[in-house]
């Protein structure tokens, strides 16, 4: 398996990442591979499959359009990258700026096979929480 280098993870991410932001789940799917297994704190048993990927993007990126999201450091390993991020989350009258990385593994054709994203999750869902509306 090929390592990327720091400035291959860098334009890797710099076509990438904008494609979370603007509620496009097409574009966002061109990244991924159609077997490609994804991750996060939402989902932590993963989804598996572009038709889950489309449905669950879907759902996500709609909740969160204007979120914008921005590589700090691409950190070379085996297969891919580990991916260390910023994201700024509009929540309300708050825009958080949240910390995380996730590792990203390509297949020979460049897309994503397998993507974990990790953070601390805490004060985004505080934050959700405080604009929800009273039941």
């Amino acid at each position: 398996m090929k390592y990327l280098t720091a400035d291959e993870a860098r334009r890797f991410a710099e076509r990438w990442l904008p494609a979370w932001t603007g509620n496009d789940p097409e574009r966002l799917l061109q990244f991924y591979s159609d077997d490609a297994l994804y991750l996060d704190p939402g989902v932590p048993q993963g989804v598996r499959g572009k038709p889950a990927l489309r449905e669950y993007f879907r759902r996500l990126l709609a909740r969160n359009p204007d979120w914008v999201w921005r590589q700090i450091e691409g950190i070379p390993m085996e297969g891919g990258f580990l991916n260390k991020w910023l994201a700024r989350i509009p929540v309300g009258d708050t825009v958080l700026d949240i910390v995380g990385v996730c590792f990203v593994q390509l297949d020979d054709a460049g897309k994503i096979r397998r993507n974990e994203v990790y953070f601390d999750r805490a004060p985004l869902l505080a934050e959700l929480a405080r604009h929800r509306p009273p039941d």
